[in-house]
Parts: structure tokens; C-alpha cells; sequence
């Protein structure tokens, strides 16, 4: 049975700190609000306006919702063991999650109240884990980790087409969409990217140069270059796919910095959650000079910054905690009505 629960949940802000090994640092804002339901792991929110927020309750079997100017979370309950683990908010405020242990994607319409879940078509698809829209909310595309699949569903029909990996337990993880519509995933248990071409469903893969290589999360910006953050060896890479060629920038916290949560603002800047380190530091990448130009100490800690969404009419790089906090990063200037 579905319920609603209205918990009013203390905000606190902090002022940002400066890490003591940052390269030329410049420290952003950062705000987090302590979601009150215990060790349930809040993830992966998405910021649908500069105050509603959804987010996945992973261990706690939830879709939560913060109000940034009140610091108000209630949580919205989904069927026991559904794993939620990544979510989506469409134009219409419909929330699409992944529902990772159950093997589908789910459908949550606030106004109705409503929770609709459609199956994977191959059990082998068992566990959905990171969703995107493309550009006209047509489709879902999505990755499944441990099934070792990509894939689309049609968002009015429900109609889902699967994708194998070529290459076995290849972790399909992050996914991201090209500005000329085709679609990019990293293959976190490979140094390998992949590449998805809409028309065809035809997967390419590609190889990064150096086998040690574990490409976790990524961005594209606007010249269609693949960024990526190699968790293995604490460094941020990018694919040129017109040259094929690849660039490396070792991360200013070392080898075990983890990189993790990705997100590039409306610049093109790249912003980065190094995970590894104690606690977790938010580090920004200019692109344009090649140089590591912000890093922010997550004043909660952190524990763990798993993934991470860009709300540009903000400016705020949001993003969940192992810690228990939904945090938001002022970035950018807001932009101006």
C-alpha cells in the first residue's frame, strides 16, 4: 500500500571551505538540508524549479521530495525491495525511476498519486539503473549494470528495447544524450565507452588507452566531446569522437580521489564529486584553460556523491549523500528573467 509522509526537516547552511589541495581554488556555496529518514541513502535528485526536488531514497525504498524554501521532505513509498536508484521528472512533473531490484522502470504522477511500473521484456534485465530523456520526451534511454544492457523506452507506449553490451560484465553505468541526438554510455567494469545510435539502435564500442581505465560517470558538452571521470586512477578524461583522440587530467586529490557525480553547467564547465577523499570535495574543470579552478570541502562530509544534476536556471549542481543530506552548489549566476 502507497503513503505519503509529511516530515518538516531542518535546513542548514554552510559557508564552502577551501580544500587545502586545490589548484588555484575559488570555493562555491553549498547548502544542505538532512533528510530525516535514517541511513536511506537519498540519491540522485533532480531539480524540477529553484525549490521542488525529488530525489531516490535507494536503502529506504522511496521517491523523496524536498522543498528547498521551506526544507520541507515528505516521502512517497514504493513497493518493498524496489531499489530505487536514479530519477527523472518529466515537463509534465511525472516521476520516472529506476526501480533496480524489481527489475523495471516506474512511474509516480504526483497529482494523481498514482505509481505505474512496467517490466523489463528479459528478466536477464534485472536491474535498471540510470535514466535519461531524450531531447523531445519521446523516449527514455537507460543503462542496466549488472544485466549488462542498454536501452529505450517509448514513453507512450511503454514499448522497451534492449541493447546487450558487447563485451561481458562490461557495467553499463552513466549515460548521457550528444547534441546530435545520439546516445553515450560508460562501461564502468571496462576502459571502454559506447555508443548508441538512435536510428538503429547500432552500439559501437570504444576503447580508452589505458586498460586500468574504470569510466564511472560523464558529461558531453556543447562541441560533442565525452568527458568522463575514471574512478580506478582519480582522473578526468575526454573522448574527441570527430578526431578519436583522448586527453587526461589527473585529479588535484591524487590517485584515490574516487571521482564520482559528474554535471557540466551552461559554460561547459565540468564539475566533479571526489569521493575518495575524507571529506568529499566538489572540484570544477575549465574546459577552455584545461586547469582544475574550484574546490569545495561538502560541509556534511559527503561519504559518498553518486551522481549529481545540473539546474541551469539556477545555476545549483544538486546531489544526494551517504551522509543523509541533499545538497545544493551555487555554480553559476542564476539567469535573469
Amino acid at each position: 500500500m502507497q503513503f505519503t509522509r509529511m516530515i518538516a526537516a531542518g535546513a542548514v547552511c554552510f559557508s564552502a571551505l577551501f580544500a587545502a589541495n586545490a589548484v588555484r581554488a575559488e570555493s562555491v556555496e553549498i547548502r544542505e538540508w538532512k533528510v530525516p529518514f535514517e541511513n536511506s541513502r537519498p540519491r540522485d535528485p533532480y531539480a524540477e524549479s529553484d525549490s521542488s526536488v525529488w530525489f531516490a531514497g535507494q536503502r529506504g525504498g522511496y521517491l523523496g521530495h524536498l522543498d528547498a524554501n521551506t526544507g520541507t521532505i515528505f516521502r512517497v513509498e514504493l513497493r518493498e525491495g524496489s531499489g530505487p536508484h536514479n530519477l527523472i521528472i518529466g515537463s509534465d512533473g511525472v516521476v520516472w525511476y529506476a526501480g533496480n531490484r524489481h527489475g523495471l522502470i516506474g512511474r509516480y504522477d504526483p497529482s494523481t498519486k498514482e505509481i505505474e511500473e512496467i517490466a523489463m521484456p528479459d528478466e536477464a534485465a534485472r536491474d535498471p539503473h540510470t535514466l535519461i530523456f531524450d531531447e523531445n520526451e519521446e523516449n527514455i534511454w537507460f543503462t542496466v549494470q549488472g544485466g549488462n544492457f542498454m536501452g529505450r523506452m517509448n514513453i507512450e507506449t511503454r514499448k522497451v528495447d534492449l541493447i546487450p553490451s558487447k563485451t561481458e560484465r562490461s557495467r553499463p553505468y552513466g549515460i548521457k544524450m550528444a547534441p546530435d541526438g545520439s546516445v553515450w554510455v560508460v562501461l564502468f567494469g571496462t576502459n571502454k565507452l559506447a555508443h548508441i545510435d538512435p536510428a538503429t539502435l547500432a552500439l559501437t564500442e570504444i576503447d580508452l588507452p589505458r586498460e586500468e581505465t574504470r569510466p564511472r560517470r560523464m558529461e558531453i558538452t556543447a562541441d560533442g566531446r565525452i568527458w568522463y571521470v575514471d574512478y580506478a586512477t582519480g582522473t578526468l578524461g575526454v573522448y574527441n569522437p570527430k578526431t578519436k583522440t583522448t586527453d587526461e587530467w589527473p585529479m588535484p586529490q591524487g590517485e584515490n580521489a574516487r571521482p564520482y557525480g559528474t554535471a557540466s553547467d551552461t559554460s561547459g564547465r565540468i564539475w566533479i564529486a571526489a569521493s575518495g577523499v575524507s571529506p568529499n570535495v566538489l572540484v570544477g574543470f575549465d574546459p577552455s584553460s584545461e586547469e582544475f579552478f574550484s574546490s569545495t570541502e561538502v560541509p556534511s562530509g559527503g561519504g559518498v556523491i553518486r551522481h549529481m544534476h545540473y539546474h541551469q536556471p539556477t545555476g545549483a549542481v544538486w546531489f544526494g549523500t551517504d551522509t543523509n543530506y541533499i545538497g545544493r552548489a551555487i555554480v553559476e549566476q542564476p539567469l535573469q528573467n
